[in-house]
């Protein structure tokens, strides 16, 4: 099933970037763009468009994981600007 792949290789990604670990963070990387090319046509249409806008922590949520990914400065649907 492409979807546990993908959500092994997201939690890889933010584990490596928890650890600052640069060579991890780039398999990793590479590893989601791989699953991403080989599932595209398979994959449910909201999880591709995050993967497609790198937005992996959206991504992970939406395969029921949890991510310790920076939080954006500003809220959801917001630019912070008063």
């Amino acid at each position: 099933m492409p979807e546990a792949q993908i959500k092994e290789a997201l939690v890889e990604f933010d584990t490596a970037v928890k650890a600052a670990d640069g060579i991890a963070i780039s398999g990793s990387l590479s590893k989601i763009e791989t699953l991403l090319a080989t599932h595209r046509t398979t994959l449910h249409p909201q999880l591709l468009h995050f993967l497609e806008g790198r937005s992996y922590a959206k991504a992970l949520l939406y395969l029921g994981g949890r991510s310790e990914f920076t939080k954006p400065g500003s809220p959801p649907g917001g630019c912070g600007n008063h």
